[in-house]
């Protein structure tokens, strides 16, 4: 049986967004997630979190940022979705307060860089980088891993074998203390695999949610300094 999901409109600097919050029973961890910049909150890789997720004692929020909720398809600057999180995660705070609990701070792709430049200024005690677009497709020299490794918190990337936009053997073979890059494999930027491939579908989302767990209990839930942020 899902968890229940409550939908709250999100005021920004840059019209309403909107906050879907799934709670975790008996929480320990919450996680804010934004999506991509052609996407929207319900991607494989996030409803696949929710799903797992708050039965495992992490309450799982998604934010809609305003430009996707306008129905427009292309997305505003990146400006305009640092504020966007920032506005998603003083509500969330509003809506379910949770002293001491640990947040992380996360997303998907434009969402996941959105949440590298946010998490240290929002006392986020970790960060989620799902598919993190090293640079746009074809364009290795315009790299963004200035914003993964200034985030500032202890941070997993979770990169696909097949990502066009950053393909895991192009990150640094050795990352600073705190930045773990985990590795689906077969799937593409959108955790997708293919039919005559080695891993299924599931699989993969499997291996996400896995090692998303996995950290989060190792390097939030279980590391005291984080709960102190």
């Amino acid at each position: 049986m899902s968890a229940p999901e409550e939908s709250v409109t999100v005021e920004t600097p840059h019209g309403p967004g909107r906050l879907v919050l799934t709670r975790a029973p008996e929480e320990g961890c919450r996680l804010l997630l934004s999506h991509g910049a052609g996407v929207g909150i319900d991607t494989r890789d996030l409803e696949a979190l929710v799903a797992a997720l708050p039965g495992n004692g992490v309450s799982v929020a998604r934010f809609e940022q305003p430009w996707r909720l306008a129905g427009r398809k292309v997305a505003s600057p990146p400006p305009t979705l640092d504020d966007g999180l920032r506005a998603a995660a003083a509500a969330l705070a509003s809506l379910a307060p949770a002293t001491g609990t640990p947040l992380v701070v996360g997303g998907r792709s434009a969402g996941a860089r959105s949440a590298t430049r946010c998490a240290r200024d929002l006392g986020a005690a970790g960060c989620l980088a799902l598919a993190f677009p090293l640079h746009p497709p074809g364009r290795p020299e315009r790299s963004r891993l200035d914003e993964l490794l200034g985030c500032g918190v202890p941070t997993l990337v979770v990169q696909g074998e097949r990502d066009t936009m950053g393909r895991p053997e192009e990150f640094p073979d050795e990352l600073p203390d705190g930045v773990v890059l985990s590795v689906v494999p077969g799937a593409d930027h959108g955790f997708k695999t293919l039919k005559t491939g080695d891993v299924t579908q599931d699989e993969a989302l499997a291996v996400l949610v896995e090692t998303t767990l996995e950290w989060l209990v190792r390097d939030v839930v279980g590391n005291p300094a984080a709960t102190r942020r």
